[in-house]
């Protein structure tokens, strides 16, 4: 039900997975691995597959720890938009190759929850776009030390506000990685 005429095509958006972001992440495996299940059934249900890989001061572009983790491939012809920002549309191309695609709806998952995550949703719905959130597909680091609550708690909380977000002409939710269609 997306606000973007013209726009009929799903599209997953595989937001930060990358070594430095998901090291030592609460289920970091079972996150990584639903991930990898998402995408192997975007490509066979011939559905575009779009990265999002994330560099910063403690991120540089290049480094080990700012690779994507091994147990997820980008394809030949898989767009990478390269970011510095939460939100993966600030300063990137995320617009356009969403739009060369026709992508009005997407299927999020990726790192981090609290942080990329939840900018992304939020500018996904604010530009008109359908966004729905895979609800074990996504996880964070542990801020504790910084009066954040654990991270379990982040990601539960998530869930829970994503599941019932409302926009105009817009829909949002949540879904496990299970039972998400990508019609």
């Amino acid at each position: 039900m997306t606000t973007l005429a013209d726009r009929p095509h799903t599209a997953l958006l595989v937001v930060d997975v990358q070594v430095g972001v998901v090291d030592g992440a609460p289920e970091r495996d079972s996150v990584v691995a639903n991930i990898a299940r998402l995408v192997d059934r975007a490509r066979a249900d011939d559905v575009p597959v779009v990265w999002v890989q994330h560099s910063d001061n403690q991120l540089e572009h290049g480094s080990d720890a700012w690779q994507y983790v091994p147990e997820l491939t980008i394809d030949d012809g898989e767009p990478v938009v390269h970011k510095n920002y939460g939100d993966a549309f600030e300063d990137t191309d995320l617009e356009r190759v969403l739009a060369d695609r026709g992508v009005g709806r997407l299927i999020v998952a990726g790192a981090q929850t609290d942080q990329c995550i939840r900018s992304t949703l939020h500018g996904l719905v604010v530009r008109g776009y359908d966004a729905q959130l895979v609800s074990d597909a996504h996880t964070t680091e542990d801020l504790t030390e910084w009066g954040a609550p654990p991270p379990e708690q982040v990601i539960a909380h998530t869930n829970l506000y994503w599941t019932h977000h409302q926009a105009p002409g817009r829909t949002a939710g949540t879904v496990r990685a299970a039972d998400v269609t990508f019609a």
